[in-house]
C-alpha cells in the first residue's frame, strides 16, 4: 500500500474501540529494489518498544506495561509507526481475559499486517534496563567532507587498512520521516570485520542522513548496503537504536551473518 494514503501526517481520532483494521503495512521491497545483491539487507530484525500499551483485565481495570514486538527482516511488509500507535490505543479500552490472551491477539493482528510471524513480549512498566553503548565512538572525529544527503562515496578505507573487528557507534544519526519531515534520532552501531575504515570517512557517512527522508528500517538498510559494497567487509552488523516518538521506538538491525545478531534490543538512556 501507498504510505501517501496512510494516516501518517493527518488529524486522527484516537480509537477507543479494538480496531484491528487500522494498521497499514508498507512493502519493503521497493526501496530494497536497489540493494538486491546485498543479502544482509533482508537478515536480521526489527525490534519495537510499545510505551503506552494499556488494556482492561476481565475485571475491567487498566493494566500497563512495555511491550517488545520482533518483526523479522524478511518480512514483506513493516507497519506504518502511527497506524501501530492507533493499533495499541484501540486496546486501552478492551477487555481481556488474560495477558496470554492479549499477546495471542497482538501476534495474530501484527503477523496479519507483515505477512510473517511478529512476537510480543511484555515488560514491567518499571524494570526496562538501560545500557550503555558499547565500542568506539566516532563523534570527536573531524571529517573533512560533509555530504547534506547520503553519499556512499564518502566511505573509504584507513591508508594502511589492518584487518579489523570492532564496533563502532555514533550518536548523530538524523533523518527524516519521508511523509511528515519530522526528525528522527537514533545512535548508530557498527560491527564491523575487514580492512579498517577511515573513521572520519564513517561518521561523514553517518552524518550525510540528516536531510535524507526515509523510513528508520529504510535507512538502516541503505547503510548497511553501502557499506558492504564500498569497503567489502567480511562480516557486518547494522544497528539503529531511534529515539521514540508516538509512545514508539525503533530498533532495526542488519547482519551479514546471523551469529552476529544480537540476542535482544539494546536500550539507551535518551530513548
Amino acid at each position: 500500500m501507498s504510505v501517501e494514503k496512510s494516516l501518517l501526517g493527518k488529524d486522527t481520532a484516537y480509537p477507543t474501540e479494538y480496531q484491528p483494521d487500522i494498521l497499514f503495512p508498507i512493502q519493503r521491497a521497493p526501496s530494497r529494489s536497489a540493494y538486491s545483491d546485498v543479502a544482509g539487507v533482508v537478515q536480521g530484525q526489527d525490534w519495537w518498544h510499545v510505551f503506552e500499551l494499556s488494556w482492561l483485565n476481565s475485571y475491567g481495570l487498566p493494566q500497563v506495561a512495555i511491550g517488545r514486538l520482533t518483526l523479522p527482516a524478511t518480512s514483506p511488509n513493516l507497519i506504518e509507526s502511527k497506524s501501530l500507535k492507533l493499533y495499541f490505543n484501540s486496546l486501552n479500552f478492551t477487555r481481556f481475559a488474560s495477558t496470554e490472551q492479549l499477546i495471542e491477539t497482538v501476534e495474530k493482528d501484527l503477523s496479519k499486517a507483515a505477512e510473517a510471524k511478529v512476537t510480543l513480549s511484555l515488560i514491567d512498566a518499571n524494570h526496562l534496563s538501560v545500557s550503555e553503548p558499547q565500542g568506539i565512538c566516532l563523534d570527536q572525529q573531524q571529517p573533512s567532507t560533509l555530504s547534506e544527503h547520503p553519499d556512499a562515496s564518502l566511505l573509504k578505507l584507513d591508508a594502511d587498512a589492518p584487518i579489523i573487528e570492532e564496533q563502532f557507534y555514533s550518536n548523530l544519526l538524523r533523518s527524516n520521516c519521508p511523509v511528515t519531515g519530522q526528525p528522527d534520532w537514533g545512535t548508530l552501531f557498527i560491527r564491523y570485520h575487514g580492512k579498517k575504515p577511515c573513521l572520519e570517512s564513517l561518521l561523514a557517512y553517518i552524518i550525510s542522513y540528516r536531510q535524507h527522508n526515509g523510513f528508520h528500517e529504510q535507512c538502516v538498510e541503505q547503510i548497511f548496503a553501502d557499506i558492504w559494497q564500498i569497503l567489502q567487509p567480511e562480516k557486518l552488523m547494522v544497528y539503529a537504536a531511534y529515539t521514540r516518538r508516538g509512545g514508539l521506538d525503533i530498533n532495526p538491525c542488519r547482519v551479514s551473518d546471523l551469529d552476529w545478531l544480537p540476542s535482544a534490543p539494546v536500550r539507551l538512556a535518551r530513548q
